[in-house]
């Protein structure tokens, strides 16, 4: 009798971990989507910027949120997983915001540029916990590969939110003061 409860405790702990699995690449799916809608966003947010460090910001992490794509796919194939997107509603919230920001505000505006950083600094965060998350769930359903290539990302996204941050102390938020 003790080694049915044994295999029966064993099952279950597969069935948790499978679901937690699924959960993962649930999440993976949501967060491809994220960065490929990001990656179609920032161009415009970069052409909408007044403050040329700010524009070569948003030009710099398009080109590292391609990167990040690249990466992302590159976890599904560790998992053994088509990459595939599942809509985020969060970004394409954080992404409305931002073209409202720009709607919002008068072209070649300092104030545009603060409401342009808030609005990246958002899905940044957005982003932080989200690949904080799916790290710590990679390396607990036993796929260190990828924690570490989710890890990188985001260290990126990190730093990606300090330069927003220094355009904004550095000059901007000042400047859209003075306004």
């Amino acid at each position: 009798m003790e080694t049915k409860s044994k295999s029966s405790k064993k099952s279950a702990k597969s069935t948790d971990e499978s679901k937690l699995r699924e959960f993962f690449i649930d999440e993976l799916k949501d967060i491809y989507w994220a960065e490929q809608a990001l990656y179609k966003a920032l161009p415009k947010m970069a052409q909408a910027a007044t403050s040329k460090k700010l524009a070569k910001a948003f030009e710099k992490h398009t080109m590292e949120t391609e990167g990040q794509i690249a990466t992302l796919e590159k976890a599904f194939e560790l998992l053994g997983e088509k990459a595939e997107a599942k809509k985020c509603k969060a970004m394409e919230g954080l992404l409305k915001e931002a073209d409202s920001v720009i709607e919002d505000t008068d072209e070649g505006t300092h104030t545009r540029d603060v409401g342009l950083i808030v609005s990246s600094q958002k899905a940044e965060h957005y982003e932080i916990a989200s690949y904080g998350a799916l790290t710590v769930i990679a390396e607990n359903i036993g796929e260190p590969k990828v924690a570490k290539l989710l890890k990188k990302i985001l260290d990126e996204e990190k730093k990606t939110d300090i330069s927003l941050s220094i355009v904004a102390e550095n000059k901007v938020n000042a400047s859209a003061a003075k306004e």
